[in-house]
């Protein structure tokens, strides 16, 4: 397939660009080759802005270089929604600052070529630059990639192109957007403004909540239906006495640097709710009964659309994408509280994921009806290393390594290497377990993990004491073998991603209490042998030595992005009390803990 002027058309590259969680990934003919969020290279969270390392990791995994990209495919097109911008300028009359806030949104986000030509020097980009609206690029993320020849495919996020939410049908190789919610009604800004409310104020802290919520109960029910109503045809809408994000200009940093917001809550929220917590004040049960409220009413709401769209549609499969698509809670709950009988979520939901719909889209659009799908099952693809790589990063900080007691050896023998590892996690052994491919999305799915025994009531106090020193309240997922799902939970489902909580079989939590989160629940990742056979041997071996086949399962890192490299893995083994470093096949270990 290639362009007038010759070029080959066959790579697509995808960017998520300018906004929180950069990132990129690289398409040829239907087929991911690549994708990586670029806080994995840059090294800080979220990192908003122009995703150039994510970029050019991927066209190295491809071999190529720019010269042969046909299509850039963003996720953002500036004339979306136009009208709709129009009248809510004119009718409401915001703050200026606001809307110049706004045109220099637009203005970074059609620059991609320039970015490109400083980013690449002596590269040269003559494709064609595709503007994709947001929410259409978060539908096809899901549905596109999904094993559903047919699904209702549903988007539910903070803002992207004036929009919130999305939905519509997905049908072979085509997605039909059908409605939408625009600004300023918003469930993700709902969740965000509660999340700094409860004294959470860094962009991702929703999660916090999440973790938080079961230990209160919804006493605040009745004043979070005051802040979210829901309508009759399954849409929501605003309170906008309670924000601010609609006639004032809001802090937000959007450019080379962790991505930050300021208050988006106005002060009724505090004449209804009480006053705010600050971050460092302490959580009393009225903080935890809140995040429970928080939650309850996100649910209320997203289940009042799912059970509208199944009832319009009448399809029985469901996918889902957008920032709000990470709440793993609430995800866990869709076959129980809707008609859905199957849900799909990709490992990269909220707007990293945006890059792969908008390439799909356009890979969609080139190819026509008979588009090539493929099945997203696993979420490797990023940076992958050969041994040669992890002998030179331990040669090189040899007298590091051997100055903190340490030994090393190379362990040929795949079998060996799992059961020597199995044997460290039974030892109550914290393992860093660096294999294969870097994950997409941002979760660790067992290439960067650290992984630990979830039989250990005390795993998780071990864990923040040595590494993580993270909020107590805050729960570690398991990592379980694909068929023995049904003996341990109260669910029979395909979690790839960990984007699913479900109940933990009450028979069985006490034996597994690291990964037992108060409520009884667990945030689950499903093993699959022929997704990552090394992971899977590894938790078979835990399986055959303690009875349990799971593992729990951390990201690998210290208060900073999922480790990618060799290098970033061994300095935080060293800069930690982490036990046991697992790189490839080298096998490192702390020679006072064997």
């Amino acid at each position: 397939m290639k362009s007038q002027n010759g070029r080959n058309n066959r790579y697509i590259l995808g960017l998520n660009a300018f906004h929180g969680d950069s990132s990129a990934c690289l398409v040829r003919e239907g087929q991911l080759l690549a994708a990586a969020e670029e806080e994995r290279f840059r090294r800080i969270k979220h990192w908003a802005g122009f995703p150039s390392e994510a970029i050019r990791y991927c066209l190295g995994e491809a071999g190529i270089t720019l010269n042969d990209v046909g299509h850039v495919a963003i996720n953002s097109d500036p004339r979306a929604n136009l009208l709709k911008k129009i009248r809510y300028t004119l009718g409401k009359r915001p703050d200026l600052n606001l809307v110049r806030d706004r045109i220099r949104n637009i203005r970074q986000r059609a620059g991609v070529t320039d970015e490109l030509k400083q980013a690449f020097p002596g590269q040269t980009f003559d494709g064609q630059v595709h503007h994709i609206e947001h929410h259409l690029a978060h539908l096809a993320s899901c549905f596109l990639v999904s094993p559903f020849h047919e699904a209702v495919a549903v988007s539910v996020d903070g803002f992207g192109d004036f929009a919130s939410s999305a939905w519509g049908a997905g049908r072979g190789a085509s997605i039909t957007v059908d409605e939408r919610i625009y600004f300023p009604h918003s469930l993700g800004i709902f969740y965000q403004a509660l999340t700094q409310y409860l004294g959470f104020p860094h962009y991702g802290d929703e999660y916090k909540i999440m973790g938080l919520a079961p230990y209160g109960e919804p006493r605040f029910i009745q004043e979070m239906r005051e802040i979210v109503r829901l309508r009759d045809n399954g849409s929501f809408a605003l309170d906008l006495r309670f924000f601010r994000h609609h006639k004032e200009k809001i802090d937000y940093r959007w450019r080379d640097a962790a991505p930050a917001v300021g208050d988006l809550f106005a002060d009724a929220l505090q004449d209804l709710l009480g006053p705010r917590r600050q971050p460092q004040e302490p959580l009393e049960q009225r903080h935890k009964d809140l995040a429970r409220s928080v939650q309850a009413m996100y649910e209320e709401a997203f289940f009042h659309l799912l059970n509208s769209l199944h009832r319009r549609y009448g399809l029985d499969t469901v996918v889902l994408a957008g920032g709000c698509a990470m709440n793993s809670v609430a995800n866990g709950k869709v076959i129980r509280q809707t008609p859905f009988n199957r849900v799909y979520i990709q490992s990269a939901a909220g707007d990293a994921g945006g890059a792969l719909g908008a390439a799909y889209v356009v890979w969609q659009k080139l190819a026509g009806p008979g588009a090539a799908r493929s099945v997203m099952d696993h979420a490797y693809w990023g940076p992958a290393y050969r041994d040669a790589d992890f002998s030179a990063v331990l040669q090189a900080k040899a007298s590091e390594w051997q100055g903190q007691g340490c030994t090393m050896e190379h362990i040929d023998d795949e079998t060996t290497l799992c059961r020597r590892t199995a044997e460290a996690i039974a030892d109550a052994k914290v393992v860093g377990w660096f294999q294969g491919r870097m994950e997409w999305g941002p979760r660790a799915l067992g290439n960067r993990s650290i992984v630990c025994d979830p039989r250990r009531a005390d795993m998780k106090d071990i864990l923040n004491q040595k590494i993580k020193r993270r909020e107590s309240f805050r729960p570690f997922a398991p990592s379980i073998l694909r068929e023995a799902v049904p003996d341990w939970f109260e669910a029979d489902d395909d979690v790839p991603f960990m984007m699913k909580v479900y109940p933990i079989r009450e028979e069985k939590r006490a034996s597994i209490p690291a990964v037992a989160h108060v409520d009884g629940s667990g945030r689950l990742q499903t093993v699959y042998e022929q997704t990552n056979p090394r992971y899977y041997r590894l938790i078979k071996e835990f399986a055959s030595l303690t009875g349990v086949p799971m593992v729990l399962n951390t990201s690998f890192n210290e208060n900073e992005p999922v480790v990618c490299t060799p290098d970033e893995a061994l300095d935080c083994f060293l800069r930690t009390k982490m036990d046991v470093l697992v790189l490839g096949q080298y096998f490192l270990i702390r020679a006072s803990n064997v």
